[in-house]
Order: structure tokens, then C-alpha cells, then sequence
């Protein structure tokens, strides 16, 4: 359904910021914009966006004049700039131009039991950890709550029947640094799109105020923290956040986490050779992820400009994952998709194929929260 997709240039603006999708509106909100009119009509356009997928000016229940009307007051956030497909078709890949010109991507892996879409939660990212693509950019700004649904709807679209199954907030930027509008997509993800809390997913690189804060919402959804060392010396290297919240704080969050809403921790593993994939890191992982009873997720290092460093061979992958094994921790080697088109993890970074599209680069620090 790719014919969908607006392909057309998104509207300027002359200012930089968050950007409003059709999705950022609420049903009080809906109620105000159609105000004067019978209650119904806000159901329908409600029915028509969430259920039917469809873009205003084809809710056929609507009047066409409403309908046309609409379609200028609710326009799409998300403009088509590249589509690439992977995997025989299982994986596919968007880069999007936002109304303000900033780009992000999202991508659609299928799987024989599921079909995930990775969501991105911000244009760039200020953690900067050096092996991420991402990372390497910097930060351009925050998404808006209806950016983020829209990549779960354009995504619904492509899946068709076979459905989205899984939402993962993995995609380009931090998701805890951007909490509230990421928090209201969940609950619009959940609420309106009818995924369950077990199927959606936060990652973060170990943002304890947002872990905590998280903790206490009314939706147990999965937390995954990408942690890739488990001693502070080699953390504050590859993930600089840790210098702010060492692994003792974070651990403390990550039991908080589990114990008040029941989900099962995972921790991300990028196994890099030499770097943190000996059976020592293995050791020591396994130290910090017991306690915890955190399943780990082992992903080799996918390529990416700038980074000097390999990922590790599948010998020693599977030599990781049986010392884990050895020692109680349940672990599971990802699957590698979208290498080839960028669309895998630590790969995402907002460019067209030869073209650098990057944001200016910000600092981590004045993007943090308190």
C-alpha cells in the first residue's frame, strides 16, 4: 500500500520544532474541531483514522465536503523520501520527511509468528554512543505523539493482513528522554490501535528518572535496556549516559521496574569484537543480569561508518551465549535483518543511499532529564 503514502513535499515552516499529525489529536480534541456538528461525526473520524487506517478524504461515512475539509485540517506528518525492502520482502525500511524538513526512519520486520515495526522516538539522538548511527548524528528534536503513532499506522498499512503484531520503541533516539509524548503514543497505540501492554516495548540506554517514572504508569509495557558492558569502566566508554546513572543505580531502577509492574527485564547486548565479548564480559554480564532475572538479547555489531570497531564472529557469539547458558541466564542471539538497506539495529541514521542528511549535532547533556 506504498501508493498511500504522501509523497509529496510536506508543507515549510520557518521555524524548527514539533510537528502536528493527524494523530496528535485526542477525541476532545476531535469533538472541538467538529464542533457544532452531531457527536457521531467525531466517532466516525475516530473509527475511520485508528480502525480503518484511512486518510480523512476517504472516510467515506463522512460527508464529502467534510471530508475535504478535514483532509486540510488534519494533515499527514510523515512524507515519503525512500523506501527499501530486505529479506525477501520481510523487511522494509522508510526514511521520512517531517513538515519541518527533519527525517527520521522506521522499519517493518516480519516474522513467521509476528510482525514488529521499530519506532522512532526522536530525529537524531543526544546520547551519542559511538557505535550507533544514530548516536554518531546528534540530536535534532523530540517527534510529536502523532509522528510516532503515524509510523505505527503507515506501518499497519504495508502489513495489511498480516497485521502488526509488536511495537518497539527502538528506533532512532531515546525514548525516556522524550517521555510524555512517547508516553501518550503508548496509551494511543494501546488504546486506539488495540495492541496489548505485553506487546509493547521501551528501550532505553538507562535513563533512571524515566525507568522509575515508568514504573508507576498503569501500563506494564516491557522495558529493554541497552546495556553492552557490565562494568562501569567500559560503560561510561561505549555508553556515555552511564557516567551520570552507573550500572549499582541502574540496577536499582531496572528491580524497581520488574517488581512493580511484573515484566520481564532484557538488556541489549552489541557484541563487538574484543570489546565486550570475551567469556570474562560474558562473566560479568551474567553477575550484573541475574539478580535482575533479565533475559538477554546478544546482537552481533552491525556496520557502521565511523565506528572502527567489527562485530564479533558467530563463533564467538555462540561461545558468549553458551558461557551465559552455563551460568543460568537465559539468552537469545537475534536474528541480524535489514543489514543491507541500514534498517538494522544501530544502523538507523536518517540518509538516503550516498547522501549525509544528518542533523546538526547537539550535546547529550542539555537533553537529558533531571
Amino acid at each position: 500500500m506504498t501508493g498511500d503514502f504522501p509523497t509529496s513535499d510536506p508543507p515549510s515552516r520557518t521555524e524548527r520544532g514539533i510537528s502536528t499529525s493527524r494523530y496528535d489529536h485526542d477525541r476532545s480534541e476531535l469533538d472541538a474541531l467538529l464542533a457544532g456538528l452531531p457527536t457521531y461525526r467525531t466517532e466516525q473520524l475516530w473509527q475511520g483514522l485508528y480502525s480503518d487506517l484511512a486518510d480523512p478524504d476517504d472516510i467515506t461515512t463522512l460527508p464529502a465536503a467534510l471530508r475535504s475539509q478535514l483532509a486540510e485540517q488534519l494533515p499527514a506528518a510523515l512524507h515519503l523520501d525512500q523506501r527499501s525492502v530486505s529479506d525477501n520482502g520481510e523487511t522494509v525500511k522508510w526514511l521520512w520527511r517531517l513538515a519541518d524538513g527533519s527525517l527520521i526512519e522506521t522499519v517493518l520486520m516480519h516474522y513467521e509468528e509476528r510482525s514488529t515495526v521499530c519506532v522512532s522516538s526522536q530525529a537524531g539522538c543526544a546520547m551519542a554512543c559511538g557505535f550507533c548511527a544514530t548516536g554518531q548524528m546528534g540530536f535534532d528534536r523530540h517527534l510529536s505523539t502523532g509522528e510516532m503513532v503515524e509510523q505505527v499506522v503507515r506501518a499497519q498499512q504495508e502489513a495489511g493482513d498480516r497485521r502488526v503484531s509488536n511495537v518497539v520503541f527502538m528506533g532512532m533516539g531515546e525514548p525516556l528522554a522524550n517521555y510524555d509524548r512517547t508516553w501518550a503514543a503508548v496509551e494511543r497505540i494501546h488504546g486506539a490501535l488495540g495492541l496489548s501492554a505485553r506487546h509493547l516495548t521501551i528501550s532505553t540506554v538507562g535513563l533512571i528518572p524515566g525507568i522509575l517514572k515508568l514504573a508507576e504508569e498503569t501500563l506494564p509495557v516491557n522495558l529493554a535496556v541497552s546495556l553492552h558492558a557490565a562494568n562501569d569502566r567500559l560503560r561510561d566508554e561505549l555508553v556515555p549516559v552511564n557516567r551520570r546513572w552507573p550500572l549499582t543505580a541502574l540496577a536499582e531502577a531496572c528491580s524497581h521496574h520488574a517488581t512493580t509492574t511484573g515484566r520481564r527485564l532484557s538488556f541489549e547486548w552489541a557484541l563487538m569484537h574484543d570489546v565486550n565479548d570475551t567469556l570474562r564480559d560474558a562473566a560479568e554480564l551474567a553477575d550484573y543480569a541475574g539478580p535482575l532475572s533479565a533475559h538477554v538479547n546478544l546482537i552481533p555489531l552491525n556496520p557502521t561508518p565511523g565506528w572502527p570497531i567489527r562485530g564479533s564472529s558467530h563463533l564467538r557469539v555462540r561461545e558468549f551465549a553458551g558461557e551465559l547458558g552455563n551460568r543460568g541466564i537465559n539468552a537469545t542471539i537475534r536474528r541480524t535483518r535489514g543489514v543491507d538497506i541500514d534498517a538494522a539495529c544501530g544502523q538507523l541514521r536518517a540518509s538516503r543511499t550516498s547522501v549525509d542528511l544528518r542533523p546538526p549535532r547537539r550535546e547529550a547533556s542539555s537533553h537529558l532529564p533531571d
